[in-house]
């Protein structure tokens, strides 16, 4: 259900994104993220920002599934292919809608950064919550992933990356993929 909805979210936020480009809200957001700019923030929100990169995900990604390979297997090996699957399907996103960023680079929607970081602490969170028997680890995975999720959104806005449809678009597009990559790993036979 969540899927679906998250698709025709995603849909809906990219035909509007295609065809009219900016939204008012995007250009409100970015007015208010504007007042938040100060010199002593940028450092902070770029490295925030790093946690979307391909090359500081990849080590998060090989230590994860490390960590995972001793009781869920089938999750250390999925990993790596889920994550895969988010970068391929940014691309696509971002070649079919084709909508440029506030400071005038291509590709803009949707935040490949938001899509990354959501799809990749998703994963790390279900894991923890169907692993663990504490109440309390279950609890702080979500409320320390989902923080980080947004963070990472934020300093996409912050570092005028991103429109705030954009970053909405990743997240859209990852609240549907990632219930559809969990019953696909969850459905798959043992390795």
């Amino acid at each position: 259900m969540i899927g679906a909805v998250a698709s025709a979210v995603f849909a809906g936020l990219s035909l509007v994104a295609a065809q009219q480009g900016v939204f008012g809200l995007d250009r409100n957001a970015d007015a208010l993220v504007a007042l938040t700019r100060t010199s002593g923030l940028e450092r902070s929100m770029q490295a925030i920002s790093l946690l979307g990169q391909a090359w500081a995900l990849v080590p998060l990604i090989a230590v994860v599934s490390l960590l995972l390979w001793r009781d869920r297997r089938r999750w250390a090996i999925a990993l790596p292919a889920v994550m895969a699957g988010t970068g391929a399907l940014q691309l696509v996103a971002k070649w079919a809608v084709d909508r440029p960023r506030p400071n005038g680079m291509p590709w803009g929607f949707p935040s490949g950064h938001a899509l990354t970081v959501a799809v990749f602490f998703g994963v790390v969170t279900y894991v923890v919550c169907t692993s663990s028997t504490r109440h309390r680890w279950r609890w702080l995975s979500g409320v320390l992933c989902a923080s980080t999720v947004l963070a990472v959104g934020f300093s996409r806005l912050y570092l005028d990356m991103h429109w705030l449809s954009d970053v909405g678009g990743g997240f859209a597009i990852a609240a549907a993929y990632l219930p559809m990559t969990i019953w696909l790993v969850e459905g798959a036979s043992p390795p």
